[in-house]
This record gives structure tokens, sequence and C-alpha cells, in this order.
């Protein structure tokens, strides 16, 4: 995984010496953004939900008030995978909307300095172009098996642009693509394909199983980035950039769901079989994010795969508590 950057010359903005609230630092996100920002010279501030229901307005707004964020990682989200999207429409699309309006507009209450706010590249339409750029958004119908939490996600991209174009704001919308790495959900019901095919693998393996089922027909094209990655790029762009447009976040590169399946065995050691459930959906069929963008202002870090799924299986085995996760 890639490491703090010092190569970067004349930052649009500094953390030195800044209060910078991780919003959302018990999720996989939001603790790799707290594990990045230990180097940097700044206060990291944290918020359970003790302190805050950051879908309660009133809570937010009490909690920013006091707090006095300088900075804001807005990370907190509520995620899950196709089946979970299909099954709670309604809380994936009520509590993204909540959580991000409260913070975003408190942050605007409070004068915070810099927002980054963190999507996803489901915002795009099922048919976008590939590999899609940020200009695809709002081209075309969005992927029926995760609507609810992309059009959460866009009305985030649309806040931070409000409040920039209205208050001046300097709020800026990172739109990451599939993550994966320490502290994901690996439950079969609620997570999403690779964290899913890690159990699974690892389960057959541990059971002796002569194969192992893997849902839809293999063929969707995915792209996949450590979330230490991802949060390593966050602050890269906190500090390097502050425009009105959306920027992409990936590694680039591709593979299909029986490329990641048969990766993925390899790093277990399940040797089995694989059957493909042509029955369960395979949602979009194919989604790589355009990062040229990313790469201009001169972020290019993204681990390779193979690396990055054997450290996530290290990381498992060494607290196999996360796997019941």
């Amino acid at each position: 995984m890639s490491t703090a950057r010092t190569d970067m010359s004349d930052p649009v903005f500094q953390l030195d010496g800044k209060s910078v609230w991780g919003a959302g630092h018990r999720g996989m996100v939001g603790s790799a953004l707290v594990r990045r920002l230990q180097p940097e010279k700044c206060t990291v501030l944290t918020a359970d939900r003790d302190d805050a229901d950051l879908t309660r307005q009133e809570e937010v707004e009490g909690w920013m008030n006091a707090s006095r964020p300088q900075v804001v990682f807005l990370a907190a989200a509520k995620v899950g995978g196709i089946q979970a999207n299909a099954s709670y429409p309604a809380q994936f699309l009520y509590e993204n909307l909540m959580i991000e309006a409260n913070i975003i507009h408190a942050a605007f209450q409070t004068g915070v300095e810099k927002l980054v706010f963190l999507g996803s590249t489901c915002i795009y339409p099922k048919r976008a172009p590939q590999p899609i750029p940020e200009e695809a958004l709002l081209t075309g119908p969005l992927e029926p098996t995760n609507e609810w939490y992309a059009i959460a996600k866009i009305a985030g991209i649309k806040l931070c642009q409000a409040y920039r174009k209205q208050h001046g704001c300097d709020f800026i919308a990172a739109q990451p693509t599939n993550l994966y790495g320490p502290g994901d959900n690996h439950d079969l019901e609620t997570s999403h394909v690779l964290p899913a095919l890690l159990r699974k693998a690892h389960e057959a393996k541990v059971s002796g199983a002569k194969a192992m089922t893997v849902w839809g027909s293999g063929s969707p094209l995915r792209e996949f980035l450590h979330v230490d990655d991802l949060a390593d790029a966050a602050v890269f762009l906190a500090k390097h950039y502050s425009g009105d447009g959306h920027i992409n976040v990936g590694s680039g590169e591709e593979v299909s769901i029986r490329e990641l399946a048969e990766t993925i065995c390899k790093v277990v050691g399940f040797d089995g079989a694989l059957q493909f459930d042509a029955s369960k959906p395979d949602g979009t069929p194919r989604k790589l994010a355009d990062v040229s963008k990313l790469r201009e202002l001169g972020w290019n870090e993204a681990g390779d795969l193979m690396s990055g799924l054997r450290s996530t299986y290290d990381g498992l085995l060494a607290d196999p508590g996360q796997m019941a996760k």
C-alpha cells in the first residue's frame, strides 16, 4: 500500500496545525483516513455514536459547534452490496441523505476551511462510457441494484457544489471505485463482492469443500482499490485540489468477477472448483473509472490487486473476528 507523500510542492491547502475530523471513523474508509492522518502535523478528531447521531441535525450541529474542526473528511455512510441495497432502499437513501446534509451544512455554519466528501463511482449511469469520465454524471439511468445509494451520493456532490457556489466554501468531492481492505464487511448477506468472496474462499478451504459458489455469471468487469490507497488519495486531494468538479479515485485496472474469484482462491489457498450461479444478478456489466484527472493532479499511487489481497487476508487471519462482521 502507499505511504505518506512527501514529494509534492506548493499544496493549495495545508493540514499542518489544523483540527481534522474523520467523520465515520468506525467504518472501513473512515478508519483508513484516521490511519493516514497520523503522520500529518494535525489533530485528528473523531465522534462516536454517543457523541452525535449523524442522522440528527441538532446533534451534528452541537458536536461541531463544540469541537470546531477546521477540516472534515466525510466518510460516514450506510454501505452494502446488491442484496443490502435491494432489501433496505429506504434506509440507504434516507440515512445517507441525512448524514451528508447535516455534516455539510454544519461545516458551512461553523466555518470549516476544507471538506472532502467521499462518494462512490456507483453514481454513474449503468451504460456510461468506459472508462467512466466525471462528465458522465447524470447522463443516463442508474444501475437499479444500487440506485438508492447512488442518488444519495449524487446529492452529496451537488451539496458540495451548491455551498461552494453560494457561499464560497472549499468543499470538494472524491468518488472512489470498489474498495477493500481492513475493516471491511464480510457478512454474506450485506457485503460487497470482494469481501464476500474472501470469506467464502476461506470457509471453503477450512471446511474442505470441493466447490465454491459465486453469484452471477462471472463476466462483469470491476475495478478495485485498497482502502489505504483511497485514504492517501483523499489526503492528497485535500492538499492539492480546490475545484467544483468531483474527482474519480481508482486504480485504473479492471478484472472480471471470475478472475477476481480465481485470484482470491490463490491467495487463500482454496483449490476447489468455482460454480457460477447465473440466477443471481450481475449488476453493472463493466465499471472502470477514468482516473486521468487524478493522475494529472499528481497522484498515481495505487498498489496492485494481488498484494492488496494478500495483506487483507493476512489481516483477517490475524484477527478472525473480522470475518464475522
